[in-house]
C-alpha cells in the first residue's frame, strides 16, 4: 500500500503540481501544533484559528483553479459550438468527424479536472482527520459546521462539484447531436433515455455521479453489502482481477447467501411450535433462534481468517456444517430431545460463510462489476429472508417414514439438508479456486499513453470512497518521522482489539446504529410467531405470509431509495430520518390501553421493518467511507466488524425474547419494546452528536 503522500505525487498532474492540496506541509504543521502544544507555547484556541485560515487558503487555491479550468473548458466548447452552426449550413462529414473528436478531447480534459478535484477531497478530509486525531476530533465538526452551511462556500465547491455538471451536459449534448442517428432529430433533452455511444461522456458521467455521492438502485443497494475497497486499483489490480474471476464461481457464491439466510428464516414461524412440542415453553424460540447467532459470532472469525487463504475449502465446510446441522434439527423432534435441537442450531451457526462470500467479492470479482455482485449478494440475502418463511408455510403437512417424522416442524430441517447435499455436489464440480497471487511488471508511467490510462483508471473508480478515509496515521514517510513506523501504520489488525482501536468516533455510532436496527428487526421477526398466535391466534401460515410479506419490501424500499431520495438528499440526511421513523414504529408497536389490533401491529412493524431497512443501507455507506482503510483488509476488516456487531444484536435480542417470557406472555411485547426504544433513543443522539462529521 503507498503512502498517501507519494500516490498524490504519482497521480497528480504535473502542470498542475502547484494547485493540489499541500499535504507534507499540512501534516508537518499538524505535528509542529502538538509538540508546540505539549511544550504549553500554543494554545487551543490558537491553533484552530490558524489551521482554519490555512485550510481556507488551501480551499481558495483549489477552487480559483477549478473554475479557472472550467471557463478554459467553456471557452473551448463555445467555439466548438460556433463550428457545428457552421456545419449545419454545410455538411462536411470528415469535419463533422474532426469536430466529434475535438468534442472527446474535452471530455478527456474534463477528466483530468475531475481526478484533480478527487485527489484534492481525499487530501482534505485525510488532513482533517489527522487534525482530529491530534486533538480530540472536534475541529473537522467545527469547520464543517461554519464553511460547508455558509452561502459563499468555497467546500461545497470542492465536495459537490458545482459547474462541472454543466460543462459534462455540454459535451454530452453536442456529440449526441453529432452521432448519426439515423435521421432523427431528437435531442438527449427530448429522449434522456435514448443511448449513446460515447465511451467518454459514461466515463464523465460515472466519475460525476461518484463525486456528488448520486447513487442508483445497484450502487444502494450493494452498499448493504459493505464490500470496502483498499485502494484505488491500478492496471495490475485490474489485470489479476479479471484473471481470478469465474462466473459460475460467484453465482455459486450467492447461492451460499440466499440458501443461508432461507436457513436462518426457515424455522422462524414453527419454532414456537417445535419447542413446546418438546415440553419447552413457547418463548424458547428465542433461543432456538438465536442459538445459530451465536455461533456465528465465532464462525464469522475463522471463516474470515480462512479467507486468507482459500475460498473453496471454506464453502465446502461450510455446506457439510449445515448439511449435518439441519439434520439434527430435523431428528430433535423424533428423539424428544431440545438439547439435539439447539445444538443443530449450533451447528447451523458454525457453517456461516457470509465473511467468504463477502471477501470474494471484494478480491475476485472485477472492478467494473464489483457493485452489481454486491448488489446481488444484498439481493441474494433479501430474497432468501423471504423465502424461509414462505417455505415454511407450504411445509404444512404429516407423515412417516422408517418412523421418522416429516411435519411442519422437522420439513424444514429436512428441506435444508438436501438442499444443502445439492449444492455441496454443484460446488465440487463448479467452483474455481482462484489464483492467491500473481506477479506482473508494472507498465511504465511515463509516457502519454500511459498518463492518460492512469487518469482513466484512477476516474474508474468512486471518488470519495473508503479509502480516502484511512486512518490518520498514514504512513507517510515524508515529514513526520515521530508518528507510527510506516509498515506498522498501513498494516491491517490482526486482532478484534487493534480493529477496535482504529474506530472514531464517527464509525463507533455507525456501528451502534448498525446494532440498533438488527437489534429492533430481530425483536420483531423472532418473537412473531409467539405475539401473533397469543394476540390474534394466528397459524403458521398466517406468520409466513406476514414474514415472507416485509422480506419482500426490501428490494423495492431499496429501489425507490436508491434511485429517488438518495439522489434528493444527502446520506446523513436520510440516516437521521430514518432513525427517528424506526423509533416511531417501535414506539407505536407497544400495547396501550386499547385492545391490542393486527392492523396496528402490522402497520407499525411494517414502518418499523422498512425504515430499518433504508437505514441499513446508508448506515453501512456512511460506515465504507468513514472506516480506516486498515479495515478494508486481512481477517479484522469492516464487513467482519459490522458482521459481529449484527450478530451480537441478533443474539441479545433472541436472549431478551427467551427472559421476557419468564414474565408471561402477555407481558412479552412491551418487555422486548422497552429495550430496542431505549437504544434506538441512544443512536439518534449519538447520531446528532456526531453529525457534521458525516459530510
Amino acid at each position: 500500500m503507498v503512502e498517501f503522500g507519494k500516490k498524490l505525487k504519482e497521480r497528480q498532474i504535473q502542470e498542475w503540481g502547484g494547485y493540489y492540496i499541500n499535504y507534507k506541509l499540512m501534516k508537518k504543521k499538524v505535528k509542529q501544533y502538538s509538540n508546540q502544544i505539549e511544550a504549553g507555547v500554543l494554545e487551543r484556541r490558537h491553533v484552530l484559528k490558524d489551521f482554519s485560515r490555512m485550510l481556507d487558503n488551501q480551499i481558495e487555491k483549489i477552487v480559483l483553479f477549478m473554475l479557472e479550468q472550467q471557463g478554459l473548458l467553456a471557452s473551448r466548447i463555445a467555439q466548438l459550438n460556433e463550428q457545428q452552426e457552421a456545419l449545419l449550413e454545410q455538411p462536411d462529414i470528415s469535419k463533422i468527424s474532426e469536430l466529434r473528436e475535438a468534442y472527446r478531447a474535452v471530455g478527456q480534459d474534463l477528466l483530468k479536472l475531475l481526478l484533480f478535484v478527487e485527489m484534492n477531497a481525499i487530501g482534505l478530509r485525510k488532513i482533517l482527520k489527522k487534525f482530529d486525531k491530534r486533538f480530540g476530533y472536534k475541529f473537522t465538526d467545527y469547520y464543517v459546521k461554519t464553511r460547508a452551511n455558509h452561502p459563499y462556500s468555497q467546500l461545497q465547491q470542492v465536495f459537490k462539484h458545482v459547474g462541472l455538471g454543466a460543462v459534462v451536459g455540454a459535451i454530452s449534448r453536442n456529440l449526441a447531436d453529432l452521432q448519426d442517428r439515423q435521421g432523427s432529430y431528437l435531442s438527449i433533452y427530448d429522449q434522456p433515455a435514448l443511448p449513446l455511444q460515447e465511451p467518454v461522456v459514461d466515463s464523465l458521467q460515472s466519475a460525476v455521479d461518484r463525486l456528488t455521492h448520486s447513487t442508483n438502485f445497484l450502487e444502494f443497494l450493494g452498499q448493504h453489502a459493505l464490500i470496502m475497497h483498499e485502494e484505488l486499483p491500478s492496471l495490475v489490480d485490474e489485470h489479476i482481477d479479471n484473471q481470478r474471476y469465474h462466473f459460475m464461481s460467484l453465482i455459486l457464491n450467492l447461492a451460499n447467501t440466499f440458501l443461508y439466510m432461507v436457513n436462518t428464516y426457515i424455522i422462524v414461524p414453527t419454532a414456537d411450535d417445535y419447542s413446546t412440542s418438546l415440553g419447552a415453553a413457547p418463548t424458547v424460540c428465542g433461543i432456538v433462534i438465536g442459538a445459530m447467532a451465536v455461533a456465528q459470532i465465532f464462525s464469522s472469525v475463522y471463516f474470515s481468517a480462512w479467507s486468507n487463504k482459500s475460498y473453496f475449502r471454506p464453502l465446502v465446510f461450510s455446506s457439510i456444517v449445515l448439511l449435518i446441522g439441519n439434520a439434527m434439527y430435523a431428528l430433535a423432534y423424533d428423539s424428544k430431545s431440545l438439547t439435539i435441537l439447539l445444538l443443530g442450531r449450533v451447528f447451523c451457526g458454525l457453517g456461516s460463510a457470509r465473511a467468504v462470500n463477502r471477501r470474494y467479492i471484494s478480491d475476485c470479482v472485477p472492478l467494473k462489476i464489483r457493485m452489481q455482485a454486491s448488489a446481488g449478494f444484498v439481493s441474494a440475502s433479501a430474497l432468501g429472508m423471504a423465502c424461509g418463511p414462505a417455505f415454511a408455510g407450504l411445509l404444512q403437512t404429516n407423515f412417516k417414514i422408517f418412523n421418522i417424522t416429516f411435519n411442519q416442524v422437522t420439513l424444514p430441517g429436512w428441506v435444508m439438508t438436501i438442499a444443502w447435499a445439492c449444492y455441496l455436489v454443484l460446488l465440487s464440480i463448479s467452483f474455481i479456486e482462484p489464483a492467491r497471487e500473481i506477479e506482473i511488471d508494472d507498465a511504465p508511467e511515463n509516457s502519454s499513453a500511459a498518463q492518460n490510462d492512469k487518469v482513466e483508471k484512477g476516474l474508474a473508480q468512486p471518488l470519495l470512497m473508503s479509502t480516502e478515509h484511512e486512518q490518520d496515521d498514514d504512513g507517510d514517510q515524508e515529514c513526520d518521522a515521530s508518528d507510527e513506523a510506516p509498515e506498522e501504520s498501513r498494516r491491517p489488525a490482526n486482532s478484534l482489539g487493534a480493529a477496535y482501536r482504529l474506530l472514531t468516533p464517527s464509525v463507533k455510532v455507525q456501528l451502534l446504529i448498525y446494532f440498533m436496527l438488527k437489534y429492533a428487526m430481530e425483536i420483531l421477526l423472532s418473537e412473531s410467531s409467539v405475539i401473533s398466535s397469543y394476540y390474534f391466534g394466528w397459524t403458521t401460515s398466517k406468520v409466513s405470509i406476514f414474514l415472507a410479506s416485509l422480506g419482500l419490501t426490501v428490494l423495492p424500499i431499496n429501489i425507490v431509495v436508491g434511485s429517488y431520495i438518495s439522489n434528493m438528499y444527502e446520506d446523513r440526511q436520510i440516516l437521521l430520518a430514518s432513525e427517528i421513523v424506526v423509533f416511531l414504529g417501535i414506539l407505536f408497536s407497544f400495547q396501550f390501553i386499547v385492545p391490542y389490533s393486527v392492523p396496528q401491529y402490522v402497520c407499525s412493524g411494517l414502518i418499523m421493518f422498512v425504515a430499518a431497512e433504508v437505514l441499513e443501507g446508508v448506515n453501512l455507506s456512511l460506515l465504507s467511507r468513514v472506516m480506516s482503510s486498515r479495515l478494508s483488509r486481512g481477517t479484522y476488516n469492516g464487513g467482519l466488524l459490522s458482521t459481529e456487531a449484527g450478530t451480537l444484536a441478533r443474539v441479545i435480542a433472541d436472549a431478551t425474547i427467551t427472559i421476557g417470557g419468564y414474565f408471561g406472555e402477555s407481558n412479552l411485547l412491551n418487555l422486548t419494546l422497552i429495550p430496542s426504544l431505549v437504544i434506538c433513543i441512544g443512536s439518534i443522539v449519538a447520531t446528532c452528536c456526531t453529525y457534521n462529521s458525516l459530510y
